[in-house]
């Protein structure tokens, strides 16, 4: 079999540290195996609690909740319980779930919130920051403030992943969370660097200088032990009471004292009403043998790597080479075509209507026979009267599967890197800035990256349009691929490169997670690249009518995604583990 192991290790687990440009040229890696369970995630105390759980017996959704809650210890970036996202569930007799634990807007938000009286968007005059140039600015509403969070879902969404698939308690899985926060955890280079880095933010708010920079005032070092009291608490309420242990009680009523105090929109109602969701799966078939099981609305992930996918069904990619230029140029044309119907029809289905064509055969066919396999289109002419919403790269996504074949992909965010940088006083706890990915001024667009289209603009309860695309990826209806990435709007092109890299280009796993990436999103009209790529091929492009973004090829430390993953040999029954190089990340088997 082309993806099978030449040599198996016995390697019971690995830890990859972050590269600060990524190298294409690097040694080949061969992924970690484990012969019944693996864990891949960016952070390694977290990952090894997943592996943990998984050796006790625990299966694949237990172990997943446990290291989803364990990164709201120990990765403060992106790791949460104030923030939300999606899980994939596939279990081990074929039953796949989409749980949907993206956050909502509160019951008293509305389309106009973040703008002022002249219809310009208002701003957050407690927070000063400066840029490059030394001038100074107040951040949007929607990005700095507490009127930028969302009601939070990680833990409705946790609490029922636990409760309908799982085997263990939420007291026993969230244990060691508690413990990491209780007892201090030593912080490697990475997590000081990073919250060292928003020491003026964090410095402008009370609760959040408190929790998350040092007590005398200096600078974290790789090295410091950083306990959080606060937040041990917090997860203590969860331990004891589960999902009513964050929605309702002490947690509850500190998180809309905080909200009254900061001018914020969320209140206890808001909080009690509050409940995560099992949807059915976006399932598409890739190839004729493998299936992609993937979120449906609010994200946007399943319908527009479908669209891809269906499209790139008709070229022998294999045949074309692994991101040479005319590989390239096809993908670049398939992800602008479907980038530009994510904005023009995807929102959250409980609010808006999604067109049921999307996902067919016969419209991908449509929009492949408009692809000119020579030249590039102008995004302009796919539809000029829509542009997109910016979205944030500050996610973070793992993969895990058990012994007994069951397995979760799950990616979850804060939005930006460290959210809202709001921490609700007296819970240790950092927020989203979720509402940021609405539409903040109605009807207006803009070729930088705002969408004025309906499916996006705010609504009371409403939840926002996502990129997040956690996946499961099924062979002959076995078990193959767990995969996903965090990245923003990158996400979907991420997640399919992933795949696109396996079945069609015979790579191992560690293979498709170390290869160059690439990325286009309709809007802006920009082609990104890896360096990785080649100069070779990026002149190819470019005189194929693609035009190359500064952030991609040639901006030197440019990075595409963060995709942890997990291959099953379908030979061997092996896992196989990819952490991505590209970050920090761990990968542990057993």
């Amino acid at each position: 079999m082309k993806h099978r192991l030449t040599i198996l290790v016995a390697i019971c687990g690995l830890f990859i540290s972050a590269l600060s440009i990524y190298d294409a040229n690097a040694a080949s890696r061969k992924p970690v195996v484990g012969k019944k369970g693996m864990a891949v995630a960016v952070e390694p105390l977290a990952t090894q609690i997943a592996a943990d759980i998984l050796k006790k017996g625990g299966n694949a959704v237990d172990a997943a909740v446990g290291l989803g809650l364990a990164l709201a210890v120990t990765h403060p970036s992106a790791g949460n319980i104030g923030g939300g996202g999606f899980m994939i569930i596939r279990m081990a007799d074929g039953t796949a779930v989409a749980v949907d634990y993206r956050e909502k807007a509160p019951g008293k938000a509305h389309a106009r919130m973040y703008l002022d009286e002249d219809g310009n968007r208002a701003v957050n005059p407690n927070i000063t920051l400066t840029r490059r140039d030394g001038s100074t600015y107040h951040p949007p509403t929607n990005r700095i403030h507490h009127l930028a969070i969302g009601v939070p879902g990680t833990v409705a969404g946790f609490a029922l992943a636990l409760e309908k698939y799982g085997t263990m308690s939420m007291a026993e899985v969230i244990q060691p969370a508690i413990d990491l926060a209780e007892n201090g955890f030593i912080l490697t280079e990475r997590i000081a660097r990073g919250l060292n880095s928003r020491t003026v933010i964090f410095n402008q708010i009370p609760a959040s200088k408190a929790a998350m920079l040092r007590s005398d005032g200096e600078a974290w070092q790789a090295g410091d032990r950083w306990v959080q009291k606060d937040l041990a608490e917090t997860l203590k309420h969860i331990a004891r009471d589960g999902h009513d242990g964050f929605y309702k009680g002490v947690t509850a009523e500190l998180i809309e004292k905080d909200m009254k105090a900061g001018g914020g929109m969320i209140d206890r109602t808001d909080l009690a009403n509050y409940q995560a969701i099992i949807r059915e799966p976006v399932r598409n078939k890739y190839r004729g043998e493998y299936e992609i099981i993937s979120m449906p609305p609010p994200s946007s992930g399943g319908i527009t790597m479908s669209l891809m996918l269906n499209m790139l069904e008709g070229y022998d990619l294999g045949r074309m080479g692994h991101n040479s230029s005319n590989t390239l140029h096809i993908m670049a044309e398939a992800m602008r075509r479907a980038y530009a119907d994510r904005a023009r029809h995807l929102g959250d289905a409980d609010f808006v209507e999604i067109p049921e064509h999307l996902t067919t055969k016969e419209y991908a066919a449509e929009l492949r026979s408009t692809i000119d396999p020579f030249f590039a289109t102008p995004s302009e002419e796919l539809g000029p009267d829509l542009t997109m919403p910016s979205e944030s790269d500050q996610t973070t996504h793992y993969s895990v599967v058990d012994q007994w074949g069951n397995g979760v992909s799950n990616t979850y965010t804060l939005e930006g890197g460290y959210g809202s940088h709001i921490v609700i006083a007296g819970t240790g706890m950092i927020t989203n800035n979720e509402m940021g990915d609405f539409n903040p001024q109605p009807g207006i667009t803009r070729t930088t990256g705002q969408i004025g289209t309906p499916p996006n603009i705010i609504e009371p309860n409403k939840r926002m349009l996502s990129s997040m695309s956690p996946t499961i990826v099924t062979r002959n209806g076995d078990l193959y691929l767990v995969v996903g990435s965090p990245g923003g709007r990158t996400i979907i092109n991420t997640t399919m490169q992933l795949i696109l890299n396996v079945v069609d280009h015979g790579m191992n796993i560690q293979e498709a997670v170390d290869a160059p990436r690439v990325h286009h999103q309709w809007f802006p009209d920009f082609l990104r690249l890896e360096g990785g790529v080649g100069r070779e091929t990026a002149d190819a492009l470019q005189a194929k009518g693609h035009e190359l973004s500064s952030r991609g090829f040639g901006g030197g430390s440019y990075r595409q995604g963060d995709g942890h993953s997990i291959m099953v040999d379908p030979d061997t029954g092996y896992r196989l583990g990819a952490p991505d190089p590209r970050i920090e990340g761990a990968a542990f088997g057993h």
